[in-house]
C-alpha cells in the first residue's frame, strides 16, 4: 500500500481547509471598511470613529494568546465553530447597536473571535501539512485571507445601496460565520481525515515522516502527552529566547504591512491624489499584492524562507524610502502609483511568511500555544506602525514617517536574516 503524496493528501483535505476561512474573510473584509462609518453614523466624533475601528484589531491582539491556549484544549474544529458563533454575537450586537459604545463592544468581541478563528487554521496546517509543501499551504491560506479582503468590500458596497443601510453590511459577515459553521459541521473534520491516513499508513509499513511523504501529524497520544507536559506559560518560557529576536522581526514585518496601508491613502491625500483615482491605485495594487501569494509559497519551499522574507522587507524598505524622497518632485504622483505597485510586488513576494516562520517554530504535535505568542508579535507591529506614522506624521511630516519606517524595514531585514533558520525542503525535518 502505497502513501499518499503531500499535494495529493494537502488537495483531499482542501475543501474543509480553506472554504471555511474563505467565508470568515470575505464578511470581515465586508465590514472592516464601514465600522469607521458605522461608528460616525452613531454619533461618534471622527477620534472616537477611528477608535471604534482600530477595535477590531486590538481584540485580536488581546485574543492572541489567549486562543492559543484555547484552541489547544478543544481542539481546531471545536475552536473555529466557537469563534464563527461568538464573532456572529458581536455582528449582531453592531447590527443592533443604538449608539457608538455597544457598536464598539460589537467591534471588540469581533476582533476576539477573529484571533481564535485564524489561529486554529493555522494550527491545523501546522500540525497536518506536510513540511515540503507547508510554505504554499500556508500561502494560499494567507491568499484566501486576502482574496477575502478583496472582495468584501464590494459585497459591502452592493448590500447597502440595495438596502439604504450602512449597518446593514454586517448582515454579510453573519453570513459568512454562519457559512463557516455550517461547513465545518457538515464537512469531515480534516484532522481526523489525515489522522485516520496516517494510523493506515503506520499500519501497514509505510512511512509516516512528513518528507517521506506520508500526512504528516501527530497522533492523539502524542497530542495528550505533550498537553500534560506543556502548558500555555510553560511554553512561553520555553520559547522565551526566539520569541524575543525573530519575534522582533515578526513584529517588524506586521509593522511594515500595516504602515502600507496607512501610508498610501495618506500619501495620496498630501499631493493632492483625488478620491477615486487614489482608491483604483490601491485597488490595482491590491490585486498586484493577491496575485503573488502562490509564488511566495513556492520560493519557500524549494529555496528557504529567507529569499522571501529579506527580500519582501528589502522591498518595502525601499519603497518607504523611496517615498520619503519623492514628496516634493514635479511628477510625484507618477512616483506615488510606481511605489505603489512596487510596495504590494514586495508584500506579495512575503506572502504567508509570518504563519510558515510560526509553523516551523513550533511544537507540531501542540502548536496552538506557541502560535498564539507569535501572532501577538506581529499583531503587535501591525498595531504601533499606524500610530508611529500618524504621530511622526503631526509631529514633523509624512516624508519623515515613511523614511523612519524604510529604516525599520531595513532593521528587520537584518534581524532576519542573522535568525530566520536555514531551511533545505530535501531535509526531513527531524534531522534537521
Amino acid at each position: 500500500m502505497s502513501s499518499p503524496t503531500p499535494a495529493a493528501s494537502l488537495r483531499s483535505v482542501a475543501l474543509a481547509a480553506f472554504l471555511p476561512a474563505a467565508l470568515f474573510a470575505i464578511g470581515e473584509g465586508a465590514i472592516i471598511p464601514i465600522i469607521p462609518v458605522v461608528a460616525s453614523d452613531l454619533g461618534a466624533s471622527l477620534p472616537f470613529a477611528a477608535f471604534v475601528a482600530a477595535l477590531i484589531l486590538v481584540g485580536e491582539l488581546i485574543g492572541d494568546v489567549p486562543s492559543g491556549w484555547l484552541v489547544s484544549r478543544i481542539g481546531e474544529r471545536t475552536a473555529m465553530i466557537s469563534a464563527a458563533l461568538v464573532s456572529t454575537v458581536g455582528l449582531l450586537t453592531c447590527v443592533a447597536a443604538p449608539n457608538e459604545w455597544v457598536l464598539a463592544l460589537g467591534v471588540l468581541l469581533i476582533g476576539l473571535s477573529t484571533a481564535v478563528f485564524a489561529l486554529a487554521r493555522h494550527a491545523f496546517m501546522t500540525s497536518f501539512v506536510p513540511v515540503e509543501i507547508r510554505a504554499r499551504a500556508l500561502s494560499s491560506l494567507g491568499g484566501v485571507f486576502r482574496f477575502g479582503f478583496f472582495v468584501g468590500p464590494f459585497l459591502a458596497a452592493g448590500v447597502i445601496h440595495l438596502t439604504g443601510s450602512t449597518q446593514s453590511a454586517f448582515w454579510i459577515h453573519v453570513g459568512g460565520c454562519l457559512g463557516a459553521a455550517a461547513v465545518l459541521l457538515v464537512l469531515r473534520d480534516p484532522t481526523a481525515v489525515l489522522g485516520e491516513r496516517r494510523a493506515a499508513a503506520a499500519a501497514a509499513g509505510s512511512p509516516v515522516d512528513p518528507a517521506a511523504g506520508a500526512t504528516a501529524g501527530p497522533t492523539p497520544g502524542e497530542v495528550a502527552v505533550e498537553k500534560e507536559a506543556r502548558g500555555l506559560f510553560a511554553t512561553l518560557a520555553r520559547h522565551r529566547g526566539v520569541l524575543l529576536r525573530l519575534g522582533s522581526g515578526a513584529a517588524l514585518i506586521g509593522a511594515m504591512r500595516a504602515g502600507r496601508q496607512v501610508i498610501l491613502p495618506l500619501w495620496a491625500v498630501s499631493i493632492g491624489v483625488d478620491a477615486p483615482r487614489t482608491a483604483l491605485v490601491i485597488g490595482i495594487a491590491g490585486a498586484v499584492d493577491f496575485a503573488l501569494f502562490y509564488t511566495s509559497g513556492q520560493i519557500m519551499d524549494r529555496w528557504g524562507r529567507l529569499w522571501s522574507a529579506v527580500p519582501s522587507m528589502v522591498g518595502l524598505s525601499v519603497s518607504y524610502l523611496a517615498l520619503s524622497l519623492t514628496h516634493d518632485l514635479d511628477a510625484r504622483v507618477g512616483w506615488f502609483i510606481a511605489v505603489a505597485m512596487f510596495m504590494s510586488l514586495a508584500n506579495g513576494i512575503g506572502s504567508g511568511i509570518l504563519m510558515t516562520l510560526g509553523a516551523d517554530l513550533a511544537d507540531r504535535a501542540d502548536p496552538a500555544p506557541f502560535l498564539g505568542a507569535w501572532r501577538f508579535t506581529g499583531d503587535a507591529g501591525s498595531a504601533a506602525a499606524p500610530l508611529l506614522i500618524s504621530g511622526l506624521t503631526a509631529l514633523v511630516s509624512i516624508s519623515v514617517a515613511s523614511g523612519v519606517m524604510g529604516l525599520l524595514g531595513l532593521a528587520g531585514a537584518a534581524i532576519l536574516l542573522r535568525y530566520v533558520p536555514r531551511y533545505s525542503p530535501h531535509v526531513p525535518r527531524d534531522r534537521r
